[in-house]
């Protein structure tokens, strides 16, 4: 069942249909290739479509081969792999709509790109329009697609260098245009990296720039001349009285709708006597008529007076190939069924006919080597002498071949039978005529295509039922003559028509060779900019890395330090952390308090310290929550005393971050405290007695006697 698609001429170029048709395929596969690329067209429109949405950019006219690229460099970007992905995400995410815009518009130019064509500009150029200038009207040039500014501050540079060696003081106007407002905003500070020292001489930079800090800027005088603004070429109303016009590697990222609207609008623009500047790779095209060609080499044109033809539309539209192809997209989802002829059917008529008229014919592949031979055909073809070949053109007789090409030529160009009549040849000195006839078809499941050439001999199709002009009559000569010179006529215009479309192609691959350095000369630039983020981090992350070697040097120091300044106390102390785990102790800690080494880090609930305290471990909640320091006396299960402080874990910061348990062993002092208490309740026991009382030691030494004894036997 044949499956019909709709394709129109908007939806596919001449190149793109005649490349998938020469692959001579068969009616189903040529179909789905075709149904492939509008379906991959489809969804390239779809895009283009969203960007419009989104940005106001219709970019269905610009070189769709650089637009691919460029969507697919971004579906790199983001690791996607097929088209309908990437719709899906540019959907839900409207920034990458912004970035996808940004990549198409390739913004790539340097300061004096090729410098031969300033000095032209001065030789050539200048000197005529600003002769032609008047003082009130003074100089206006126009520099469309100016990128980030480096053309048109070039073409200023050296308008004020001729102008000063000329002695001339004129007013200039540089309108500097781009669709992109992002670099125009760049444009118009006019601050230039370090690299542009190798596109600006010394001198130049002396005398328009200005040294900064993160490189130049071009001087006041200069940025004065230049009006930046944004500007679609293509929607947006022209200037108007343009002494010069400089569009320089603009163009080739246009398709040819654009290109033919863009030319006619410069004309418009420039003033009678304007000149037009282009890229070394582009060129006026169909509009020769409007300018004359003043150097070739540097593409550029001076206008001629002819009227404009103003048929350009300068309003805003939607995006017309997204429009177009999505129409098409509908009409080719609408298919139409036929039935095939009934293969054994055709098969039996082929029999009775091969059986009934069984022709002269040779088989031949697409290097025109004969394959099969078919009843007699020594008639027409005569083998050269030399090593044996069975290529027809060396078989066939010298006075067909002509004819024949011809007509296998046009059997490849249109895929249909050709037939070529009343062809004179000499066999054994006598002239004779042939007609040839040549059908193409396909053998299924190969690729390649085969043609069957017919010899019908002239005198046989005369005798019987067809009356035809004598051969040998002089009517028939000239008729036989006219119909060569029309097939030789016929067959120069297809190599011309041939030559044309190469070199289309040639021109079109060369602006796309053109564009594909424009992107790689982007992509360098980004990776260079990208090595020097890359190094500059590298310096930052080195200079980190040695002061957190320090620090880690400083910390190591400070680890020791603590580790011996605890190990060097005699006091059991412990550090808890907010969760009151443990965090630290000193070794005196591990007997009084029952810790292990290997209890670092576990909660203090889980350790039962020998001291006698209960809520040991509310009361340290409180202190974290008051901040009070809590202080108490307290004994171990041995009996000895300590006296038990529990202060907040304060930061440099003042942020509280744990507590810290001290005890102090006051045991020896609470034992003294309690003989001095017992010692003064004796003492006043004996001062209470009356009698004399006097107590002795084992040596006979007084220990102690009351104040009775002292009276009594007055003693001091």
């Amino acid at each position: 069942m044949f499956k019909h698609w709709v394709i129109t001429k908007a939806s596919f170029s001449k190149a793109k249909i005649k490349k998938i048709t020469d692959q001579n395929l068969p009616l189903e596969q040529l179909a789905a290739s075709f149904k492939t690329s509008l379906d991959e067209q489809g969804k390239l429109a779809e895009i283009l479509s969203l960007l419009y949405k989104a940005n106001k950019i219709d970019f269905a006219h610009y070189k769709q081969t650089t637009v691919k690229r460029r969507i697919i460099r971004r579906m790199g970007l983001k690791r996607i792999e097929s088209f309908a992905d990437y719709i899906a995400y540019l959907k839900k995410n409207p920034t990458e709509l912004t970035a996808l815009s940004q990549d198409i518009l390739i913004n790539v130019t340097n300061f004096f790109r090729e410098p031969l064509t300033f000095h032209e500009l001065k030789n050539q150029v200048f000197p005529n329009f600003v002769k032609e200038a008047l003082p009130n009207s003074g100089i206006r040039i126009w520099v469309p697609g100016c990128s980030t500014g480096e053309e048109a501050y070039s073409i200023a540079i050296s308008l004020a260098e001729y102008l000063e060696d000329q002695s001339i003081t004129i007013g200039v106007q540089i309108f500097a245009t781009d669709i992109n407002s992002k670099v125009i905003d760049i444009a118009r500070r006019g601050i230039y990296p370090e690299n542009i020292t190798k596109d600006v001489s010394r001198e130049r930079r002396a005398r328009f720039f200005t040294k900064i800090k993160s490189g130049y800027q071009i001087n006041k005088e200069i940025r004065d001349w230049c009006i930046f603004a944004p500007q679609n070429v293509f929607s947006d109303p022209p200037f108007s009285q343009i002494d010069l016009i400089s569009c320089r590697n603009v163009l080739i990222y246009f398709g040819p709708i654009l290109q033919r609207k863009v030319i006619p609008l410069f004309h418009y623009a420039l003033k009678p006597a304007g000149y037009l500047m282009l890229g070394s790779s582009e060129s006026i095209g169909f509009f020769a008529d409007l300018f004359t060609l003043l150097d070739k080499k540097n593409k550029i044109y001076l206008k001629k007076s002819l009227p404009t033809p103003l048929n350009f539309d300068l309003s805003p539209g939607s995006s017309g190939l997204a429009a177009t192809v999505l129409e098409d997209n509908r009409k080719m989802d609408t298919v139409r069924n036929g039935l095939l002829q009934d293969l054994d059917v055709q098969k039996a008529a082929d029999r009775i006919i091969l059986a009934k008229y069984a022709p002269n014919a040779v088989v031949i592949n697409d290097n025109l080597d004969i394959l099969q031979f078919r009843g007699q055909t020594r008639l027409y073809l005569d083998p050269a002498p030399g090593a044996a070949s069975f290529n027809l053109l060396k078989m066939v007789r010298a006075d067909v071949v002509t004819e024949l090409c011809n007509a296998i030529q046009q059997v490849r160009e249109g895929y249909c039978p050709v037939r070529r009549e009343n062809i004179s040849f000499k066999n054994n000195k006598q002239k004779q005529y042939v007609t040839i006839e040549v059908f193409p078809f396909k053998v299924p499941d190969i690729e390649e295509t085969y043609f069957l050439i017919v010899f019908e001999d002239v005198v046989k199709l005369n005798t019987g039922l067809f009356k035809k002009v004598k051969p040998d009559s002089k009517d028939y000569e000239l008729s036989r003559i006219k119909q060569e010179l029309a097939a030789t006529i016929e067959y120069q215009q297809s190599i011309i028509e041939e030559r044309e479309t190469a070199n289309e192609e040639l021109h079109a691959t060369n602006e796309e060779i053109q564009s594909s350095n424009e992107e790689l000369q982007s992509t360098y630039e980004e990776m260079e900019t990208a090595k020097e983020e890359l190094q500059a981090t590298n310096e930052e992350l080195t200079t980190v890395n040695g002061e957190l070697q320090q620090r880690n040097l400083e910390l190591a120091q400070v680890n020791n330090d603590l580790s011996n300044l605890l190990s060097s106390i005699n006091l059991p102390i412990v550090i808890l952390g907010n969760d009151l785990r443990i965090r630290r102790f000193t070794p005196m800690a591990e007997k009084i308090l029952n810790f292990i080494p290997s209890d670092v880090g576990r909660p203090f609930s889980d350790i039962k310290p020998n001291i006698d305290l209960p809520h040991l471990e509310k009361i340290i909640l409180e202190v974290m929550d008051t901040l009070i320091t809590f202080e108490k006396e307290v004994q171990d299960r041995s009996g000895r005393w300590y006296s038990m402080c529990i202060r907040p874990y304060r930061t440099l910061e003042n942020k509280i971050d744990g507590v810290v348990i001290t005890l102090f062993n006051i045991d020896t002092l609470k034992i003294n405290l309690t003989q001095a208490q017992e010692a003064r309740d004796y003492t006043a026991i004996i001062e209470t007695v009356r009698e004399p009382f006097l107590i002795l030691d084992a040596k006979l030494q007084v220990k102690m006697a009351n104040r009775s004894f002292y009276d009594t036997f007055r003693v001091n």
